[in-house]
């Protein structure tokens, strides 16, 4: 009897993520920096540990919980969004969602809003897991491209919107470019949503890293904003529990019952150990996390300053948040194919821009903020050193 070989067309046809593919390369050269994973290099508060102290002696410590989250982390999370994000949660009409990261956040949103053929509006360049979200939804990603700092380009978003659209995704801090939106394109891409009847969907996991006085403007802050503005936020970035996985949403609250059944379907509720280190998290507040925002940028200066070095041949275009930088090279091999040269001869590993719908350039994703300084500093020297030669060569 012969075992069965069936696949799914529609998972054959999600991209394969880049991160697995990067790292077998870095496995199998041993000694490669990575400046690829996009986390951070310092981990959680200790307020995070001491709200586990004890956790486990009670059989109730290991039963099921809420679907959208236990109350302690529900509380603090109003406060810090009121505080933080100055989203004020009106419970008739917006509801406040606990999951297991944001990427889970926003994978129920597209199965909650979105019929097989819909479409969701991205930016080029997307962050892959939102694209892979809305295919393994059976919809349909229309990427809309920036501009050539990355930017929003509100003309072309309203352009692209058809009568299948169901959604506008906006990344700020942004994945993978590092480019903080000004609050008035969000303004005009909020008020251009409301207009048309979709949803504006606010993908903020990098809300605390900005630099150069660029400031955060959650959409959901603004008038008449509550019944077609999605946020997503996560505990993985700012406070250091990325394994951790907790992320929450604030969404319509017409959108309710779709999340509790996505939720109890995929998860049941996150768990429970985990939201109490995030409720823990939040007692030590944003400070905790911009105590070293300064050091961040700092790299962030050096990492821009080196590849200066390599203009006009390779063009990053100032970027003001997260801890991403992106290279536009000019060269005929595919990004995939550098970043193999880059691991391969030199021993440092980025991440290619194919994977973000970079295609027709070559492009890198370099990230700075998950090591220490000074390996950072030896990661940018083997990058630029490997990337003059692959730049200079004929």
């Amino acid at each position: 009897m012969s075992s069965p070989t069936h696949l799914s067309q529609r998972m054959i046809a999600v991209q394969a993520p880049v991160i697995p593919d990067v790292a077998a390369l870095i496995r199998n050269n041993p000694g490669t920096i990575s400046l690829g994973q996009g986390v951070v290099h310092y981990g959680p508060p200790p307020e995070a540990f001491a709200a586990i102290e004890g956790f486990g002696g009670a059989p109730a410590d290991h039963h099921y919980r809420n679907a959208d989250g236990i109350p302690q982390l529900q509380e603090a999370l109003r406060a810090k969004l009121a505080n933080d994000n100055a989203i004020h949660l009106d419970d008739e009409q917006q509801v406040l969602f606990v999951t297991a990261g944001s990427n889970m956040a926003f994978y129920h949103i597209v199965l909650a809003v979105c019929d097989p053929g819909d479409e969701v509006i991205v930016m080029s360049p997307f962050y892959f897991n939102h694209e892979m979200a809305i295919a393994m939804a059976n919809a349909r990603a229309i990427a809309v491209p920036s501009d050539e700092r990355y930017g929003l380009r509100i003309e072309a978003i309203e352009a692209a919107i058809t009568e299948r659209t169901r959604m506008v995704v906006t990344i700020s801090p942004n994945n993978p470019a590092g480019v903080v939106y000004a609050p008035e394109a969000l303004r005009q891409v909020n008020e251009l949503c409301r207009r048309r009847g979709v949803y504006h969907v606010s993908d903020e996991a990098y809300e605390y890293f900005t630099y150069d006085g660029m400031p955060h403007l959650s959409p959901a802050s603004l008038p008449d904003s509550a019944g077609h503005t999605i946020s997503l936020f996560s505990f993985s970035k700012s406070y250091g529990l990325a394994n951790w996985r907790v992320g929450y949403l604030v969404a319509p609250q017409v959108l309710m019952r779709a999340l509790q059944k996505s939720q109890d379907t995929v998860l049941i509720c996150p768990p429970v150990i985990s939201q109490l280190a995030a409720a823990g998290a939040l007692q030590a507040g944003p400070e905790y996390c911009r105590r070293y925002v300064a050091d961040i940028d700092a790299v962030r200066r050096m990492c821009l300053q080196r590849l200066q070095e390599l203009t006009p041949h390779c063009i990053v275009p100032q970027a003001n948040g997260a801890f991403y930088l992106l290279a536009r090279l000019d060269t005929p091999l595919s990004s995939m194919a550098v970043v193999e040269r880059l691991v391969c001869d030199h021993k440092v590993a980025v991440i290619p821009g194919s994977g973000f719908g970079l295609t027709d350039v070559c492009h890198l994703r370099i990230a700075y903020g998950a090591l220490e300084a000074h390996t950072v500093e030896e990661g940018m020297n083997r990058l630029v050193t490997g990337l003059h030669e692959i730049l200079q060569a004929p």
